[in-house]
Formats: structure tokens, C-alpha cells, sequence
């Protein structure tokens, strides 16, 4: 498989951010950030030229783009990835500890997940991923049924695992994420997770603790289904939405009665933790 890998120089994080955001939105799985350049990569088979240029125009960007091949792509991505810790909410102490299966394991508090990110989109590295992960330091997943819809790489589904789920679905819709899932699902000795390739949650499942990472249309446009998801009293945590779309969020969340419990930011990015 083949990927365009596109470079913008000279962002600052306000213009990653939103990028970054506009780009996930029309099917880039895989981002890179270093100083105020970007590289985004999507597969030449999901491209569409025309979505591509309007972000583009409509920004003001310039970029380079070249063809990589997936394996380059990985070996570039690899040479690069840091672990990454998570701390609890306002304080120094470590929840979560994420790095790649050639990083030595540390003898760190916490929990530790071994991720190869490949092509699938969530690290920690970004503050989606990582609000989404501070934010389940805060409830407690013993015996709980989850569904992770939109699992990238798998890793909420890990952590969910190991912080002693009773079971969990994983959702995604792109075969690179579910494989890559499976990958490391399977490399954190994980056995209370189910992989499931579809775009919406199938009707008849419901779970206690609905993690939804994944970008603000398709979080609208699922909202139905999410709900009716939910077990009663069911905790949802959104992600993957940015600070100024928070009154259309929380306008399509009242209108589907999905009551916001909790709002953390970081960055130009927002978490919800809501209800029903």
C-alpha cells in the first residue's frame, strides 16, 4: 500500500491543531509533529483531491507532497516516537505510561502499554488521545462493560483492559486501524477485548462506559446510535473535538438529552465526560 505524505512548515500549534482536525476529518489516520512542521499522511486510495484543496485554499496553506511506501512510512514514524506519560489530573503522578515495543519497559507507577502506532491514529501524543486517557484516571472501569468506538491503534481499549473492564468493544472502520489494534491488543496480553470493523455502533449493544475519540461529524452524526449504546446511567467521554465548536457540541448533545458531567481542555482541544 501507498501513502501521500503531505508537509506544511511554519504552523503554529493553534494552526496544527486545527489542521490537524480538518485533515482527520476527510480520512488522514496518521500524524507527525515536530517544531511548527506538520506531516500528514493518508493512503492514495482514500485521497480526494478535491476535499484536500478546499482545506487547503480555504487556509491559506502551502505543502510539499510525495508518495511513501507503508513500510517506510512505519520505519520514519518509529524513529521518532517518545514514550509518553499521563499524569493525573493536576498532580505529578503517573497513570499511564505509553511507549513502543523497542523502548525499554520502565519500573514506573502507573499503567504501561506497549503501542507501534503504524498507520492507526492515538499515542497519547496527542491531546485528544491524551485527554480522553487522564480523564479515565477519574472513574473506575472494574466490572464495567465498554465500548471504544473509533479505537485506532486500541490503546483506550488496553488501558480499559488493565484497569479491569469486564469486557470491550472495539469499533473502527479502517482495516490499517483494526489490524494494527489486533497488534497491540495482542502485545499487551489483552483477552477481554473484541475487534469489530463497522461505522456505527450495530444496534442491540450497550455498554456502562462509552469511550468516543474520534472527531466532531462523526460524533454528531453518531449521537443516536451512542445513546442507544448507553446502558442507564452510562458515562460517555467525547473527544476529538475543538475548543471552538464547544457550543455546537453542547447544542447537539442537549438535543439528543446527553447531559455534560465534565469539561476538560488542553490546548485548542476539548473533553467531554456526559451522562444519561
Amino acid at each position: 500500500m501507498e501513502y501521500y505524505q503531505f508537509i506544511f512548515e511554519s504552523l503554529s500549534a493553534e494552526r496544527k491543531d486545527m489542521l490537524i482536525a480538518l485533515l482527520n476529518e476527510i480520512g488522514f489516520t496518521g500524524f507527525e509533529e515536530n517544531g511548527k512542521q506538520l506531516k500528514a499522511f493518508i493512503s492514495t486510495a482514500e485521497f480526494i483531491e478535491t476535499e484536500f484543496e478546499n482545506i487547503v485554499s480555504t487556509n491559506s496553506l502551502t505543502y510539499l507532497r510525495s508518495v511513501i511506501k507503508e513500510t517506510n512510512w512505519n520505519a520514519e514514524w518509529e524513529s521518532g516516537f517518545e514514550p509518553v506519560t499521563v499524569y493525573f489530573p493536576g498532580t505529578d503522578k503517573p497513570f499511564a505510561y505509553l511507549r513502543a515495543g523497542f523502548h525499554k519497559k520502565e519500573l514506573l507507577p502507573g499503567y504501561d502499554i506497549e503501542i507501534t502506532p503504524k498507520m492507526s491514529f492515538g499515542t497519547g501524543h496527542h491531546s485528544t488521545t491524551y485527554l480522553v486517557i487522564e480523564e479515565m484516571s477519574a472513574i473506575s472501569f472494574n466490572n464495567e462493560t465498554v465500548i471504544d468506538f473509533g479505537t485506532g491503534t486500541g490503546v483506550l481499549s488496553i488501558l480499559a483492559e488493565k484497569m479491569d473492564a469486564a469486557s470491550v468493544l472495539a469499533i473502527d472502520n479502517d482495516d490499517w486501524s483494526i489490524e494494527n489494534a489486533r497488534e497491540n491488543i495482542r502485545n499487551n496480553h489483552c483477552k477481554h477485548i473484541t475487534i469489530l470493523k463497522a461505522d456505527a455502533i450495530p444496534a442491540g449493544i450497550q455498554a456502562t462506559i462509552i469511550l468516543a475519540n474520534i472527531n466532531l461529524n462523526i460524533i454528531i452524526s453518531n449521537l443516536t446510535g451512542i445513546k442507544n449504546a448507553c446502558k442507564p446511567g452510562a458515562t460517555i467521554l467525547f473527544s476529538g473535538i475543538m475548543k471552538h465548536d464547544e457550543a455546537l457540541i453542547r447544542k447537539s448533545l442537549g438535543q439528543h438529552s446527553i447531559n455534560i458531567a465534565e469539561c476538560r481542555y488542553r490546548g485548542e482541544w476539548l473533553m467531554i465526560r456526559a451522562k444519561v
